[in-house]
């Protein structure tokens, strides 16, 4: 037997190519799978409960998804719905879903996975020792969990199994391993353990296992052995190397892949080129674990930012922005204590020179002088009025500090008024813990939708 699951992208809102979709539609797979998410834009998403795609492009591409669907007449799964797979951003997803089945005239069973965890519970759990660090993670409290806005588990191909054996139509679950959602009907069809959770890891990304990585569409075919992987769009091929390259894609170990309940070993898979377009792996492994665990996630607000922005163009200020930079943080740290009686200790203040060293600091290692600097100054502060109020101080010294004490003030250009932004909370990731199950679905809330406008 085979379990043909097709791919549609990496994330829903990052576009496809509709050529390759309809291709792999016309090639009768027995389920659509596509990721809604993920962490790689940091904790605010989580935090805030929300999704970093906007409304119009995953409402288009899901439109387009479910008619994929209806024409191959089999169950579309996404996971980790709305960026974060909070509840909230299960039941944006399903808000969506509704208006698209009315405007599409479409009767559906939606199965609806919750992942979302209730601080209270964490704390109990964490009080009987079912919470267990990971490495490196942070030392956690009751009190920690409590300060969370939002925490997840990460679900695996267990609780998306139990969605689909609804029989529904479209499933919308919430934060799930990246693997989950392809690696659920091959495994519970009996297909090779190892194949399906290796198969999955290759799929979880589209494209990105091939040459074409931006096409998106490509379909993954499982049996008793391994799996076979190919895409779907004219301009793109899977080769041994494109495909083999994917288990390093976020991953520390590329023989290794943690998922709940075991991991997969691929240290023994065989990569083989089965024409210009395909490539089959066998030789992965399963390793169950002796207890069943999930991956929490929680983010919690850090503090408070306030933002301002200026350019340096004169040549001399260009050529010495580190130095003028350090001497005006110097200034304005005492001008904060005296002004309003804070010590350094009490809020942060960072300059980050544009063109000069923003993104490595320190490590940079490249001196072409640019042709001018964007000084961007973070403020961060236990409150919102005190980011804004140190924001406020710091505005016109940031526009006319001199470099020297003998010359006179300068000014710079600010690219707009006011020239400082209020950015609101600032969350942190503060959970890198796993929580041990007795069953796979504690935790986990499943619940089915009739939506009838056929």
């Amino acid at each position: 037997m085979t379990t043909r699951v097709l791919v549609p992208s990496g994330v829903l809102g990052l576009g496809f190519d509709e050529a390759a979709l309809t291709r792999g539609v016309a090639m009768q797979p027995d389920i659509i799978c596509i990721d809604g998410g993920s962490t790689d834009s940091g904790p605010f998403y989580l935090g805030t409960g929300t999704s970093k795609y906007s409304r119009a492009a995953s409402k288009s591409e899901w439109r387009r998804l479910m008619q994929a669907r209806a024409q191959a007449g089999v169950p579309l799964v996404i996971g980790s719905c709305g960026t974060c797979g909070t509840d909230s951003t299960v039941d944006w997803m399903l808000q969506i879903t509704r208006e698209l089945a009315q405007e599409l005239g479409q009767s559906l069973k939606i199965a609806t996975l919750y992942s979302s965890q209730p601080p209270e519970q964490i704390s109990n759990a964490l009080n009987h020792d079912h919470v267990h660090p990971l490495e490196p993670a942070p030392d956690i409290s009751a009190e920690t969990i409590g300060t969370c806005s939002n925490i997840v588990a990460l679900a695996g191909a267990e609780q998306v199994r139990a969605a689909l054996e609804t029989g529904a139509d479209i499933v919308l679950a919430g934060r799930t391993t990246d693997t989950a959602t392809v690696s659920a009907l091959p495994l519970m069809r009996g297909e090779h353990p190892g194949g399906a959770w290796h198969g999955a890891k290759i799929g979880e990304c589209g494209a990105l296992c091939s040459t074409n990585p931006t096409s998106g569409v490509i379909m993954v075919d499982f049996d008793g052995e391994g799996f076979e992987v190919q895409p779907l769009a004219d301009d793109a091929r899977c080769t041994p190397h494109s495909v083999s390259a994917h288990m390093l894609y976020e991953n520390s170990d590329p023989f290794i892949l943690y998922e709940p309940g075991g991991h997969l070993d691929v240290t023994a898979a065989a990569y083989t080129a089965l024409d210009e377009r395909r490539v089959r792996v066998t030789g992965s492994e399963w390793v169950p674990s002796n207890r069943y665990t999930v991956k929490l996630e929680g983010a919690r607000i850090a503090g408070y930012q306030t933002t301002i922005l200026a350019v340096l163009r004169d040549a001399g200020y260009v050529a010495r922005a580190r130095e003028w930079a350090d001497r005006l943080h110097a200034f304005l740290q005492t001008e904060i204590q005296i002004r309003m009686d804070l010590a350094p200790a009490d809020y942060d203040l960072k300059f980050r020179l544009i063109g000069v060293d923003s993104a490595l600091g320190a490590l940079e290692t490249k001196n072409a002088a640019p042709a001018e600097v964007g000084v961007l100054g973070i403020v961060t502060a236990t409150c919102a009025e005190q980011a804004e109020e140190i924001g406020k101080l710091i505005n016109p010294f940031v526009l006319h500090y001199p470099l020297t004490s003998d010359e006179e003030l300068p000014t710079f250009a600010f690219p707009y008024s006011p020239a400082q932004s209020e950015r609101g909370p600032l969350y942190e990731f503060c959970l890198n813990h796993v929580l041990e199950l007795d069953d796979p679905m504690d935790g986990f809330r499943l619940s089915v939708h009739e939506i009838g406008h056929g």
